[in-house]
């Protein structure tokens, strides 16, 4: 049944493709020139269509407002967080109401009365349109700190230190990476940088002398280069803080160097050699290395090595010991090592549900305990917290669900008492316990079963109800459930908010991921409209009321499914979407290009070719099919002027060839544009403006479903 649209616009078609007229080229009927991102007459291009949007969404600017203000109603605008004790202070963070950013505090441990702050973010973003934190990084003896802060939103970082409590701040590095880790020897600080692609290819050290009133550094040293395109670097360090991990992967196969946390100058030594299509990770308790890998597994098992055989080198790999055996029906997602055991993350594929594992070991390494923590609910997510002692016996974890707030607990896994420390107070007229969820499993195209998360009133939940269907399906990201207060303005309004767990993602494990990437990349779109009809037919959605969200890949994702079939949505909102796939990965001058053929294939294989371009999406938009084209519904479209992921062109190639089709007959169908000029990828960085972009989102996706009259029958555009 095809959707119905919305009736109350009543806009001429000129209003929102005015500015597609005014720039288009017979000579470029790709809009490739979009792409020259120096060329006054790109950010002309820009501004127009911004002009246009604003022009159009006049009339929903009062609804917007009054979502806005239900957010701030239903927050706590004020902010402490969670204390968190490390070896000498106990440190938490606050917001004050009326701020975008936090402030740290600290005070010795035990002795409450002194608090003192020491690091106030706000003050430093105040001088800054935009401001993000990437990385902050205590020193072992926690008196300095180092962090990493960008100011443009193009995701390139500058690292500052200072002493503790109230140091002046000295630059140390210009556009570097955000990651930042110290080494033992409380002297030592090592960064990545970036290459020409912004690819992290090279991990340094800098020492450091730390004298309060006489900071010096000296000169960066690299410790190693990863020449290979399409792997990334990163750091870390291993739970007993006796182990920097260098990190060398790609999206299929890693690689990891070991150097002595407390002698940082030590030659790294490489773990285990990198293998095409192995991925594992490591951690350690003394006397042994923990490894969590995939070689002939596929979902992953665990192995343990002693810490002298190790030291060896690969060739001592035949010593490794199985701990925990290759499963079919579960995927092991993490390990943390403590002094007592392992914490372990485990999904399971059918119930597409995560759980922490937790083992004892005694001194002999023989098992003590093996049990699962307790879940509160299903679905729901629970992950580990912030848990810095190695040797403590308790464990922080963190629960929510898509009716419940997240909430931290600290259990005592000697008694396995739950204590709650802190809940996500919600206020306002709907609370979590007005609220029901529920999941369905829907059969696609070739018989997979896809689950599908609905959350709703619950005196609306016998009824069917306008939808928004959220979705993204990539890189093996797992959409577990998660509560949203910005959610509540539209549940409350009588929607229902739905998430299709497509393939591509993780949530049913790494099969789960497997069969949406590459060759299989179309079952995702497939699962996505499966997902909006088995929604229909279970009378939870209007069929005429589907309003589809994606985001970045997820953007992907809902703009593919709209080429396959735009008849069931009435409306679309793509958030930064990459969309010109094809083009994008035929560059590698481009970020994160090279990276990404493990993700979606390298075009330089003809066949590889062949298959980007038979999905996406700029590729394939009516009439470039050879059937006849259902006209997609409205669409709001949003893109970042710093966005180095998804370049702006991409959102903006969108806008201006939708504009251009035949199939849009009327304003029922506006094709909307909007770039924030001030923002990268991730949007705005302070907390009111990245509230105030989520209103505007809900205030068209509430006209999309209809809904946006009921509310301001005079204001909104006219029925």
């Amino acid at each position: 049944m095809k959707a119905q649209q919305p009736n109350d616009l009543n806009l001429s078609t000129n209003t929102t493709q005015q500015p597609v007229l005014d720039f288009q080229r017979t000579d470029d009927p790709d809009w490739h020139w979009l792409e020259e991102h120096d060329a006054p007459q790109v950010k002309h291009f820009l501004n127009a269509a911004n002009q246009s949007f604003d022009q159009w969404f006049k009339p929903l600017e009062e609804l917007a407002e009054r979502l806005y203000q239900g957010q701030l109603a239903r927050r706590e605008l004020a902010i402490n967080g969670l204390p968190s004790a490390l070896d000498h202070f106990t440190l938490w963070s606050e917001i004050a109401a009326d701020a975008d950013h936090p402030v740290w505090w600290r005070h010795p441990n035990g002795n409450p009365s002194a608090s003192e702050c020491f690091f106030d973010i706000q003050a430093r973003a105040s001088a800054h349109g935009f401001f993000d934190i990437g990385d902050m990084a205590l020193s072992p003896d926690e008196n300095w700190l180092a962090w990493s802060e960008d100011t443009q939103g193009n995701e390139t970082y500058d690292v500052w230190l200072k002493h503790l409590p109230d140091g002046t701040p000295k630059k140390l590095l210009d556009e570097v990476g955000p990651e930042l880790c110290w080494a033992e020897d409380n002297r030592t600080l090592l960064f990545t940088k970036f290459d020409a692609t912004q690819r992290p290819d090279s991990l340094w050290r800098l020492p450091l002398i730390l004298e309060p009133q006489a900071l010096q550094c000296g000169e960066a040293t690299l410790i190693l280069r990863e020449n290979d395109s399409e792997f990334w670097m990163s750091l870390g360090k291993t739970r007993s803080r006796q182990w920097l991990l260098l990190e060398s992967a790609s999206k299929d196969t890693s690689e990891t160097w070991l150097v002595p946390a407390s002698t940082p100058d030590t030659p790294p030594r490489c773990f285990l050699p990198r293998e095409v299509g192995v991925e594992y990770g490591i951690d350690h308790r003394p006397g042994h290395f923990y490894i969590l890998h995939n070689r002939d597994a596929g979902h992953f098992c665990l192995d343990r090595i002693d810490e002298s055989a190790a030291a060896q080198g690969p060739d001592a790999e035949a010593s490794t010991e199985r701990l925990i055996a290759h499963r079919e029906d579960t995927t092991l997602e993490g390990i943390d090592a403590f002094s007592w055991g392992l914490a372990i993350s485990e999904r399971d594929h059918e119930q597409a549900q995560t759980r922490i594992r937790i083992i004892d070991y005694n001194t002999d390494h023989q098992v003590q305990h093996d049990r699962y923590l307790a879940l509160p609910e299903t679905p729901c997510s629970q992950v580990a917290s912030d848990n810095p002692h190695f040797n403590s016996r308790d464990f922080r974890l963190a629960e929510e669900s898509f009716t419940q707030p997240p909430g931290w607990f600290e259990v005592d896994l000697d008694s396995g008492q739950r204590r709650l420390l802190r809940r996500l107070p919600v206020h306002g007229d709907l609370q979590p316990e007005q609220l029901t969820s529920r999941r369905l499993w829907v059969r696609s195209h070739d018989g997979e079963n896809i689950p599908v998360s609905v959350v709703s009133r619950s005196d609306l939940s016998n009824q069917p109800l306008p939808t928004l269907l959220y979705g993204y399906g990539a890189y093996g990201e797992e959409l577990d459930p998660w509560f949203s207060i910005t959610r509540l303005e539209l549940l409350n309004r009588g929607v229902a908010f739905a998430v299709a767990h497509v393939r591509g993602g993780g949530e049913c494990g790494e099969p789960w991921y497997q069969a949406g990437k590459l060759e299989h990349k179309t079952n995702s779109f497939h699962d996505f409209i499966a997902a909006r009809d088995g929604l229909v037919a279970a009378r939870i959605s209007l069929a005429d009321r589907v309003v589809a969200y994606g985001s970045s890949a997820g953007g992907l994702l809902v703009a593919a499914s709209l080429n396959m079939d735009a008849s069931g949505f009435c409306g679309a909102v793509l958030d930064v979407p990459f969309v010109d796939v094809l083009r994008t990965m035929q560059n590698p001058e481009l970020p994160l290009t090279t990276a990404e053929y493990s993700e979606w294939g390298n075009p330089g294989d003809p066949d590889v070719q062949r298959r980007i371009h038979g999905y996406s999406p700029l590729d394939n938009l009516p009439p470039c099919l050879p059937q006849p084209q259902r006209p997609w519904p409205p669409v709001l479209i949003e893109g970042s002027w710093h966005d180095t992921r998804v370049a702006y062109w991409e959102p903006a190639k969108l806008y201006a060839r939708l504009c251009q089709l035949e199939h849009s007959p009327s304003a029922t169908h506006p094709i909307l544009l909007r770039t924030d000029m001030d923002t990268g990828h991730s949007g705005a960085s302070g907390r009111f403006q990245a509230w105030r972009d989520s209103a505007r989102q809900d205030a068209f996706i509430l006209w999309a479903l209809g809904r946006a009259e009921q509310e301001t029958p005079r204001s909104a555009p006219a029925q």
